[in-house]
C-alpha cells in the first residue's frame, strides 16, 4: 500500500480519517466479537478466577506490546517520538484519574471503549454512558473541568524522575522484554485453549491487540509524508471521544484527523459485526437507580481518563505497548479501583441485600 498516493489523491486529512476509521472498523468488529473488556477480567481476577475473560485480556495485551516491539525492531516505528515517551506526563494524574477511571468503569458496567462497542449493537444504557463520558472528557480537555485537571496533574510528573520510559528506568534490554512478553503471550493462549474460549474468540482477541501496532504503524507512516505535522498515536477513546462530540458542534470539515475517524469506525465495524452474527438488541435501564449508576460511572471515566492521560485501552494497552511508565501506572490503579469498587459496590451490597430478604422472608407476617 503507497500511502504518498493514497494521500496525494484525498489530502492528508482525509486519508488520516479514513486510515483511522479502517482500523477502528476492524478494532470495533473484533471487540464486539471476542468480548474484550478490562473491567469483565478485571473482576473475574479480583474474585479470585482466571477464566476465559482474563485470557482475552491477556491475549490482546501481550498482542499490542509483542507486536509494537517487533514494528521498532523493523525500524517502521519509533517509540521515542510518541507524545507518552516525547513529552513530561503526569504521574500523579495517572494515579488518581486510573483509580477514577476504574471506579467508573465498574459502576458503568464497562469501559469507554467497551461502551462504544455495545452501545453499536443497540445497547441504550451503553450508548447514553458514551455521550456522559464523551462529554466530561471534553469538559476536562477544555471547559470548566480543566482547571482541575490540572491542578492534579500538576504535583507530580515524570519531570522529577527524567523519564518515562520503563525500560531505561529499569535497565532491561528490548531483548529479554520482548521475549518476557512473547512468553506472556504464550501463557494466555494457553490459558484461553484450556478455558475452551474458542478459536475464533482467540483469534478475534489476538486481532484485537494487532490494531495497536497497526494505528502505530499508520500514524507513523503519514508522519513521514503529511505535509502539515501528524500526531504519532496508535488508539485511545477519552481524547478521540471529546474530538469526536465537538466534530458535531464545529464548523464541517474543521476536524478532520485520525481520532474522528476511530471512533465511528469502531462504531459501523461493531455494528456490522453484530449485524452479520445475529446479536442486535435493544437494551435500556431498569430502572433510577441503574440509570444513575451508568452515568456517574461514566462521569468518572471521562475525567479520569482525561486525568490519566488514557482510558483502559488508551493507557492500558496503546501506552503500556511502548513501556511508559505513567501507562502502566494508570493501568494498575485502573485494577486495584476496579477490584475495590466491585468488592465493595457489587459484592457487599449483593450479600446485604441478600441478607435483608432472608430476614424479611423470615419474619411472620400477621
Amino acid at each position: 500500500m503507497d500511502l504518498a498516493l493514497i494521500a496525494d489523491r484525498f489530502g492528508d486529512k482525509w486519508t488520516l480519517l479514513f486510515g483511522g476509521a479502517i482500523i477502528g472498523a476492524l478494532f470495533g468488529a473484533f471487540a464486539q466479537q471476542s468480548r474484550f473488556c478490562l473491567r469483565a477480567a478485571a473482576i473475574e481476577f479480583s474474585r479470585g478466577q482466571i477464566g476465559g475473560k482474563m485470557a482475552i485480556w491477556l491475549i490482546v495485551f501481550s498482542t499490542a506490546i509483542a507486536g509494537t516491539m517487533l514494528l521498532t525492531a523493523q525500524d517502521l516505528f519509533t517509540a521515542t517520538e510518541a507524545r507518552q515517551l516525547a513529552s513530561p506526563q503526569s504521574l500523579s494524574g495517572a494515579a488518581i484519574g486510573g483509580l477514577m477511571f476504574g471506579t467508573g468503569m465498574v459502576l458503568a458496567r464497562g469501559c469507554s471503549s467497551r461502551l462504544l462497542v455495545l452501545s453499536a449493537t443497540g445497547n441504550l444504557r451503553a450508548l447514553l454512558s458514551g455521550l456522559v463520558f464523551a462529554v466530561v472528557a471534553q469538559a476536562s480537555l477544555h471547559g470548566f473541568l480543566a482547571p482541575v485537571r490540572d491542578a492534579l496533574a500538576a504535583p507530580l510528573t515524570t519531570l522529577s524522575i527524567g523519564s518515562n520510559d520503563l525500560l531505561v528506568m529499569s535497565g532491561i534490554s528490548d531483548q529479554v522484554a520482548f521475549s518476557l512478553v512473547v512468553t506472556g503471550l504464550l501463557l494466555s493462549l494457553s490459558l484461553a485453549a484450556w478455558r475452551k474460549i474458542g478459536l475464533w474468540k482467540t483469534i478475534a482477541a489476538v486481532s484485537v491487540g494487532a490494531c495497536i501496532p497497526l494505528a502505530w504503524w499508520f500514524t507513523s507512516a503519514m508522519t513521514a509524508i503529511a505535509f502539515e505535522p501528524v500526531q504519532l498515536e496508535a488508539l485511545s477513546f477519552t481524547g478521540p471521544s471529546a474530538n469526536t462530540l465537538m466534530l458535531f458542534l464545529s464548523e464541517p470539515g474543521s476536524m478532520i484527523d485520525f481520532d474522528v475517524g476511530l471512533v465511528p469506525g469502531v462504531f459501523i465495524g461493531a455494528f456490522l459485526a453484530a449485524l452479520i452474527t445475529g446479536e442486535l438488541e435493544l437494551q435500556g435501564f431498569e430502572g433510577g437507580d441503574s440509570m444513575r449508576r451508568y452515568l456517574a460511572g461514566a462521569a468518572l471515566m471521562g475525567f479520569g481518563g482525561m486525568l490519566a492521560g488514557g482510558c483502559a485501552v488508551g493507557a492500558g494497552v496503546t501506552g503500556a505497548s511502548i513501556f511508559a511508565l505513567t501507562a502502566w501506572v494508570t493501568l494498575f490503579a485502573i485494577w486495584i479501583a476496579a477490584a475495590t469498587t466491585d468488592w465493595i459496590i457489587d459484592r457487599k451490597l449483593a450479600e446485604h441485600r441478600a441478607r435483608t430478604r432472608l430476614v424479611a422472608g423470615s419474619i411472620p407476617q400477621l
